[in-house]
């Protein structure tokens, strides 16, 4: 199945914006009359069938809608440090999402390797593997926000991690399946003494990640990953 993607929605009838049109009638030779499959990034799934091609559009006739498509129990923010090479930043937005993810916080750290970042780039790879893995929730992603910022993000999460070396618990000591958690992930060279005592004055625990170094987009994959398989089966 070939997930196409749209926020134009009114009624029973979508638009598809130009490089998704292209996308189906030009590359997958989709004609009118066709049955596709959509999705809006904020959970819902449509059926429809093709009523109108032009160069610059597609416009559906909404012909079914499931609500919640592969929803999760869950909600997981993970705020990581971009990195210096932005492939490694966005391998990890890319993963994450197809793993499971709801919000990713860049956070720029005293010890930070990059202090700028183009979120559009890091949102074209969402929404790419939002499609990629058959889902239609697409992560919330924000600007580079300030660590002392970052860390009052999401209050209403009331169990809030950071990744830390030489911690007694792991994350699955401290986390109980469906329950929403957000999660620090810090630089190269980790959190200053200074930002560890920030986090902890604003509720935050330390875990650590295993026993190996991990590299810090791996680390956030980790945590992904972790989270996800601790909510599989409940």
């Amino acid at each position: 199945m070939i997930l196409f993607y749209t926020t134009e929605i009114k009624g029973n009838h979508a638009v598809l914006d130009k490089e998704e049109t292209r996308h189906c009638t030009q590359v997958l030779r989709k004609k009118l009359g066709d049955t596709i499959q959509l999705v809006d990034g904020k959970g819902n799934f449509y059926e429809a069938r093709i009523i109108e091609i032009s160069r610059k559009a597609c416009v559906v006739e909404i012909i079914k809608t499931i609500a919640n498509f592969n929803s999760r129990d869950f909600y997981l923010h993970i705020a990581i440090a971009p990195t210096k090479n932005m492939d490694r930043l966005e391998w990890f937005v890319e993963k994450a999402t197809e793993i499971g993810i709801d919000e990713i916080t860049p956070i720029l750290c005293q010890r930070s390797e990059r202090k700028k970042l183009r979120v559009d780039r890091l949102e074209k790879k969402a929404l790419s593997a939002m499609k990629q893995s058959l889902k239609a929730t697409l992560p919330i992603i924000h600007e580079l926000t300030p660590f002392k910022e970052a860390i009052q993000q999401s209050p209403d999460i009331s169990l809030r991690l950071m990744a830390q070396g030489g911690q007694k618990n792991s994350i699955k000591d401290n986390y109980s399946p469906n329950t929403a958690v957000y999660i620090l992930i810090g630089p190269e060279g980790d959190f200053t003494d200074t930002e560890k005592e920030m986090a902890f004055a604003n509720g935050f625990q330390g875990v650590h990640m295993g026993n190996s170094r991990l590299r810090t987009e791996t680390a956030g994959l980790v945590a992904c990953h972790t989270i996800n398989l601790l909510n599989e089966g409940q």
